[in-house]
């Protein structure tokens, strides 16, 4: 097994436990992004309702929906991963990996010269094979989305009704609202795809940065004049949490859009194209409608990035510490 391979499946358990360990924070700002009510309610607030009325389990509505469409999205998790050799993007995944090596080969077949992608090159590609997953992912989300909301009224208030399974969900939006509801939403998803990339660019903008600054005073210190300073595991941390809040930040009204789209929000359904729903919120809830929610997601985004940094290392060093075991198994076996 490669070492790619084995940052992978790290990151995939990874990914697995902070998507349990956060879910109640996605739920909160799923709920709030389909809120079209303007109420001051704080998130404290609104997790005590939702336990009264609905108990602890409450929090974690939709929570098997999420983990299938990390599944199918990125063989489990899109792995932003921090090692002390410094930090790649893992998108190893079954059905990104597949479009993004068709895309990546095509592209290589297309000119004479080196064999390895440049960054806009390798930036297309990875829109390219974004944009496959998420129409193919967009129906599983649907159903997270509309698990989540299940219990919101249509003026967003709180009422009693049945929960349903993943697949009681599915049958409830065939028989209501056919297949085309699936691909609610597709629309701002697919403006989505471009999250990761910007957050790619700031992270290096921001690395750049730091790295040339403190090069600079290690050398007025004395230091060689070839002398470069590395960052930190921390400093990479840091910089993570940073790139993610501004990705987040600039591409949260969409991410609104979406949310109200994938619960069949009948406010949101009128909405002619993403920038007309845009338009429609700003003149109808004002700016802090486009951003209800967003606390939440932030907090969310800062522990999925800190779960990843001190679960995935240890992960990886634990399969790697086994798998001269794990392959000595396979080969007694395959004798047998």
């Amino acid at each position: 097994m490669s070492d790619s391979a084995i940052h992978a499946a790290a990151g995939a358990a990874g990914g697995i436990v902070a998507m349990t360990a956060t879910y109640p924070l996605i739920f909160l700002s799923t709920r709030a992004a389909v809120e079209t009510k303007n109420e001051t309610r704080t998130a404290y607030q609104a997790v005590v309702d939702i336990i009264q009325r609905e108990g602890v389990l409450g929090l974690y509505s939709g929570l098997n929906s999420s983990l299938l469409g990390i599944a199918i999205t990125n063989g489990f998790v899109t792995c932003f991963v921090i090692s002390h050799m410094g930090t790649k993007f893992l998108l190893h995944a079954r059905v990104y990996y597949y479009f993004y090596e068709r895309s990546r080969g095509i592209i290589l077949r297309s000119r004479v010269g080196g064999k390895a992608l440049s960054t806009l090159e390798s930036v297309l590609t990875g829109m390219i094979a974004g944009s496959a997953t998420t129409v193919i992912s967009n129906p599983v989300w649907v159903v997270q989305t509309s698990q989540a909301v299940r219990t919101m009224s249509a003026d967003g208030s709180p009422q009693t009704v049945k929960k349903l399974s993943f697949l009681e969900t599915v049958q409830n939006i065939l028989k209501n609202d056919g297949v085309g509801a699936f691909w609610r939403g597709i629309g701002p998803a697919l403006v989505l795809v471009v999250n990761p990339v910007l957050q790619y660019t700031v992270f290096e903008q921001l690395k750049n940065y730091l790295i040339a600054r403190r090069t600079r005073r290690l050398r007025a210190l004395g230091g060689a004049a070839t002398a470069v300073s590395a960052l930190t595991d921390w400093d990479f941390f840091v910089l993570g949490a940073l790139s993610k809040l501004v990705a987040t930040s600039v591409t949260y009204p969409y991410i609104v859009i979406k949310s109200r789209l994938h619960a069949g929000s009948s406010v949101a359904l009128k909405y002619k194209s993403s920038f007309d729903g845009v338009l429609t919120i700003l003149r109808e809830e004002g700016v802090a409608g486009l951003y209800k929610g967003i606390e939440s997601k932030i907090v969310q985004s800062v522990l999925t990035a800190a779960i990843l940094f001190a679960g995935q290392r240890r992960i990886y060093e634990a399969i790697k510490k086994k798998l001269p075991l794990l392959k000595a198994i396979s080969n007694a076996t395959l004798r047998v």
